[in-house]
């Protein structure tokens, strides 16, 4: 008759023995290990300090891409707005990943060829039709609110469209300094004000002097009397255009007399919306 009693005891005092050693080799969890795991996930976000056409600023960003950009102040009341807004956790790191970093860098340096994710959770699909619609405008160019309201499907709905680039939460990236009024006046700025958007659009290389001076005597749009196309006067094209060839149009009423056709670049007929 076998001993069930016997062979029981040692089943339990082997199981005990393994229970030992597993304990034994129990290490504490890295403390990153949290903040890593809610990054991944989408359910937190770090920030650093980076330098910027703007001067010092703060950027967010999760495994989905960048969440937040704000002019660096005091952390504290970043990560308040941070959970105000965005409504995630946010903790700070010394730097941006180094990709990441170096990609943030040559994209506000100019080069729209880098492709950087941005994270518009929470954003209405108005908000981020003109948020995504800002990003097609290229550096060195600006183009007025009416421009995005039309070129989204929404031309009756220019002050909501200024609404959506106030609240932008990754200016910059995302660029709503290159929106301005529809006289050409280069207008508010929700990362600093004017001063800043004039500091940020001159680091671009556009000639604001020009495009300033351009808008106190009313012209809006600017054409080539040799290929007989219009541009706004911030684009390209319209640059290129050698001053002895250079008209100048304050509507389109006046473009539509000279029979002049519109930049397929620029879409300036969006502009006059």
């Amino acid at each position: 008759m076998t001993n069930t009693t016997s062979t029981g005891a040692a089943g339990e005092h082997h199981g005990a023995e393994v229970e030992a050693a597993i304990a034994g080799i129990r290490v504490t969890a890295p403390a990153t290990l949290l903040l890593r795991t809610l990054l991944a996930t989408g359910l937190a976000d770090a920030y650093a300090t980076m330098d910027s056409p703007a001067g010092p600023v703060f950027v967010a960003w999760n495994t989905r891409g960048v969440s937040m950009i704000a002019r660096a102040g005091n952390p504290g009341a970043f990560e308040e707005q941070f959970e105000r807004e965005i409504g995630r956790r946010l903790e700070r790191v010394q730097a941006l990943p180094s990709r990441l970093g170096r990609a943030v860098a040559r994209r506000l340096a100019g080069d729209r060829s880098v492709l950087i994710a941005v994270d518009l959770r929470g954003r209405s699909p108005f908000e981020e039709a003109v948020l995504r619609k800002a990003l097609e405008i290229p550096s060195g160019e600006v183009r007025p609110y009416g421009w995005i309201a039309a070129e989204i499907g929404r031309p009756n709905a220019v002050r909501a469209v200024g609404t959506a680039l106030g609240r932008n939460p990754i200016p910059l990236l995302i660029p709503c300094h290159r929106v301005v009024r529809s006289d050409g006046h280069i207008g508010e700025y929700s990362m600093g004000g004017p001063d800043v958007k004039r500091r940020v659009l001159t680091a671009e290389g556009l000639d604001l002097e020009r495009m300033e001076g351009l808008a106190r005597r009313g012209v809006r749009f600017v054409g080539s009397d040799t290929t007989r196309i219009f541009c706004m006067p911030t684009c390209r094209h319209a640059r290129r255009i050698m001053p002895k060839h250079q008209v100048t149009f304050g509507s389109l009423a006046e473009i539509a007399r000279a029979n002049y056709r519109p930049c397929h670049v620029c879409r300036p007929v969006a502009a006059a919306a």
